[in-house]
């Protein structure tokens, strides 16, 4: 006699995700929601900051180097500035040189590493010669340079000469994966019905290559806001325009640390630090949705209990009618 079901390994079908719910398989990452989380705070602080901020950050007064207190939550500079309002109003700089630098980034390394990718033969030799030469561009001696001989070096000009400066690394991978892609059985049947290049690219490349060109887009904002940062804490970029680097520009230039302010230097910190991990738990979340070794959480919804001898069968609706 056959062994009974309740002997057998059993897969419980309630437990198994809904074809129709697959696809939400990365938001349901607890990286990526922690990530998306943080990251949509500090939007909102970008766009609602300067209107929220309870004191011009500009606006000296003679409560100097004040702790945090309830007029003053983040305390106040050696000049009696605000603290807290030059944090939020900042944050929409460093968001927008961030977001603009990947977003231009991104673009071009799409355009230069899919046409290189795909098309092959003396394309792919001129673009790749372009992505090297550009690959080894520094990015931020070359601020320096053009912020010396441009009066007002803002965070548009800064994003540009970021994005101009970053984009070949994000096309290298993508050429590398296009070249994996063009040889594949659908690829060559899109080509066999007629399909012109820039549609096989469009409707059959492009979307196979977009938790690559996500998670290419995230690294390149990380290294955006880092840049602008740095730019900023140096004295490079322009100083009257508040960001978190600001900040701790003239904290440093004051000697916070020294003077024991430390509510001066803590908050950008603590933000930057946030900003920071936010994007590296959605980096790390897409990496998990694209290769299935790293799936914890996300896609380990179906339990297995393995009894030796035995074959996992399915338990389903109408098992468990007969059963009862």
């Amino acid at each position: 006699m056959a062994p009974a079901a309740t002997e057998a390994a059993v897969i419980d079908a309630t437990e198994t995700p809904a074809p129709s719910r697959r696809h939400l398989r990365f938001l349901r990452g607890r990286k990526t929601v922690i990530g998306l989380g943080i990251l949509s705070f500090f939007v909102v602080i970008a766009v609602i900051g300067p209107w929220i901020a309870p004191y011009d950050p500009d606006t000296m007064s003679n409560e100097l180097l004040q702790p945090p207190s309830g007029a003053h939550w983040f305390g106040t500079t050696q000049t009696g500035q605000d603290v807290l309002s030059q944090i939020l109003v900042g944050t929409r700089g460093v968001l927008v040189v961030g977001f603009v630098a990947g977003i231009f980034a991104t673009i071009l390394s799409v355009i230069v590493g899919v046409s290189a990718g795909f098309l092959g033969g003396t394309a792919d030799e001129v673009l790749s010669v372009l992505s090297n030469v550009f690959l080894v561009i520094p990015g931020l001696p070359l601020i320096i340079i053009i912020a010396s001989f441009v009066s007002d070096s803002g965070d548009l000009l800064i994003a540009t000469v970021i994005a101009f400066t970053s984009w070949a690394w994000g096309a290298r991978v993508l050429r590398a994966q296009t070249l994996s892609l063009r040889r594949r059985d659908y690829i060559e049947a899109a080509r066999a019905t007629g399909e012109s290049t820039w549609r096989i690219i469009f409707f059959e490349v492009l979307p196979n290559l977009t938790a690559v060109i996500a998670s290419g887009f995230v690294g390149t904002v990380i290294f955006a806001i880092l840049s602008e940062i740095t730019l900023a804490f140096i004295g490079v970029a322009d100083i009257s325009n508040w960001n978190w680097g600001t900040v701790l520009f003239w904290a440093q230039s004051n000697q916070a640390l020294a003077q024991g302010a430390w509510w001066w230097f803590v908050p950008a910190g603590l933000c930057i630090a946030l900003l920071g991990m936010s994007l590296a738990l959605i980096n790390f979340g897409i990496d998990e949705f694209v290769n299935p070794r790293l799936r914890t959480e996300a896609g380990a919804s179906r339990k297995v209990r393995m009894r030796v001898g035995f074959t996992p069968v399915a338990r389903g609706t109408h098992e468990k009618e007969t059963r009862s």
